[in-house]
């Protein structure tokens, strides 16, 4: 080896020796960086988590707060679950409420309900909103009202039973019905009543989504893409309005023992219509988008947390549509049971 190639040789070891010594010198600080941004995130993530648990400390509300933003109270869908737990809470704060739905008998019973416990006037509207033309007689019964709240809770399933798209009966109706009764209603009655709110400078308005529209969910893909709707648009125009001193939410519950989820029993993640809205109603100023509760909070971060191809699998959509299935057949033959009385939902 030649003079020449021992020196080369020497100074190449040299600096590889300083390029490693250099590496290890930043390795330390790196490693410092990234244990700092993990302990940020997950503090973060933990801070979150708790203003979810004590709702009361983070968003507290004024007794009179719902009063003051107007006289009036709308509900859509509110002849029973919980656009009927809806109108009860908001009367119970002293709100005036403007009921409505498709059917009028049962309208007419929860009107009575409300007056008889609360002493508040309830205004009753019959609309089928899976219709093309509800929209202005609507308006016109609206018009002369001081509209404080608006709650958009109306909203149907193309089928109890989970099905594929294609396999849904009468789909071409269905689409359309769909369409129409959980995204054109929510657009329409925004329009209705957000001018009011905005000349007054005061409102609030609660859309009500579902938890299945935080990932694509097949077997419920046109119900549950119309919800991704009512949270985009809600959370657009809470953005358009929160300083006019606007509050428009979406709350997107999972189970609540509703005749949609086939009046399961209540526990701690199966919600009664009341209890699910007296959690929801604490949430009011935790932002643009809430799940309504600790224990759907939860529920909604373990689903987006698994990995899709699991939730996906074949095998997992028949359990879930034998599920259903099954839960939807034992709440039809309860309910057809002579002997059988429900009150908030659960059989008494």
């Amino acid at each position: 080896m030649t003079l020449w190639t021992k020196n080369t040789f020497s100074q190449s070891r040299h600096k590889h020796r300083e390029v490693k010594s250099d590496i290890m010198d930043l390795t330390e600080p790196v490693l410092i960086c990234l244990g700092a941004a993990v302990a940020v995130y997950y503090g973060v993530k933990l801070l979150l988590f708790n203003r979810i648990l004590f709702p009361k400390v983070w968003f507290p509300l004024a007794k009179t707060f719902l009063t003051s933003t107007g006289e009036w109270a709308v509900v859509t869908g509110a002849s029973e679950g919980i656009g009927r737990a809806y109108a009860f809470a908001l009367a119970e704060q002293g709100m005036s409420v403007v009921i409505m739905s498709r059917t009028k008998v049962r309208l007419d019973q929860v009107a009575k309900e409300i007056g008889d416990k609360t002493g508040q006037k309830v205004k009753v509207i019959v609309a089928d909103f899976t219709k093309e033309n509800v929209f202005s007689e609507i308006e016109d019964q609206l018009r002369d009202l001081d509209i404080g709240v608006l709650v958009n809770n109306v909203g149907m399933l193309p089928s109890y039973v989970p099905s594929r798209f294609l396999e849904c009966a009468e789909l071409e109706k269905t689409i359309t019905k769909v369409i129409n009764c959980n995204v054109k209603t929510l657009a329409k009655m925004c329009k209705i009543i957000l001018p009011g709110m905005e000349n007054r400078g005061r409102g609030v308005i609660v859309n009500v989504s579902s938890g299945v529209a935080c990932i694509p969910f097949p077997l419920y893909t046109l119900y549950s893409a119309s919800k991704v709707f009512v949270e985009r648009f809600s959370q657009g125009l809470h953005a358009e309005y929160r300083d006019k001193g606007i509050i428009i939410q979406t709350v997107a519950p999972f189970g609540v023992s509703t005749r949609m989820a086939a009046y399961q029993q209540t526990n701690i993640v199966t919600l009664s219509p009341e209890d699910f809205v007296k959690s929801s109603l604490q949430y009011l100023r935790a932002g643009d988008k809430t799940h309504g509760s600790v224990c759907h909070a939860i529920m909604g971060w373990l689903l987006q947390s698994i990995p899709l191809k699991i939730l996906h699998a074949e095998s997992m959509l028949h359990n879930l549509r034998d599920y259903v299935k099954k839960k939807t057949a034992l709440a039809a033959s309860i309910v057809a049971s002579p002997s059988a009385t429900f009150e908030n939902g659960r059989k008494k």
